[in-house]
């Protein structure tokens, strides 16, 4: 846990250079990415937060949600729309729209959407980097309502061993279901 400000502990001066940054779901500069089932919208990303965080938008089909893995940085979802079961170190929980989870660096977890309609996730990982991640494994897509493409086995086949591949270089680990 970081240390209250001390009095008289200086405050960096504003960096005139960074810019308000207003995150408008259908702005056409967003990027979106199909990621397994998903469609995910990059509001914000580390280069409009000085690397600090990213911030993205999941839609999670029914039935959709990544596998398990840990990274080690901090990721906050909170649910908008929807309900999903949420499994954090083995223990799942569900969690109903305006719920909130925050998890820890380092810990293992995974979630499902488990209804009959999608779900829409808010995500925040600090630092920055995984909305490179999803964009380096993912497929382009319009917008962010778009529907992912149906991947064939060989293609999921073929993103799991991609994602595999750059999990390092993210500072993830991709665990055994």
């Amino acid at each position: 846990m970081s240390e209250p400000a001390q009095p008289g502990a200086a405050i960096p001066p504003d960096d005139p250079n960074r810019k308000l940054s207003v995150a408008e779901p259908e702005d056409p500069a967003l990027r979106h990415v199909a990621v397994v089932g998903g469609t995910y919208t990059i509001l914000l990303s580390g280069a409009n937060t000085a690397g600090r965080y990213c911030l993205i938008d999941m839609l999670v089909p029914p039935g959709g949600g990544p596998s398990p893995h840990r990274h080690d940085f901090e990721e906050m979802f909170t649910l908008l729309e929807g309900e999903i079961a949420f499994t954090f170190r083995g223990e799942t929980s569900v969690i109903k729209s305006g719920m909130t989870v925050n998890i820890p660096a380092n810990a293992p977890h995974f979630f499902r959407n488990n209804a009959t309609q999608a779900a829409r996730l808010l995500c925040m990982c600090a630092p920055a980097g995984q909305e490179e991640f999803f964009m380096l494994v993912g497929t382009p897509v319009n917008s962010r309502t778009a529907a992912a493409p149906k991947l064939s086995q060989e293609e999921m086949q073929a993103f799991g061993k991609k994602a595999a591949a750059l999990a390092p270089r993210f500072h993830t680990e991709l665990l055994k279901p």
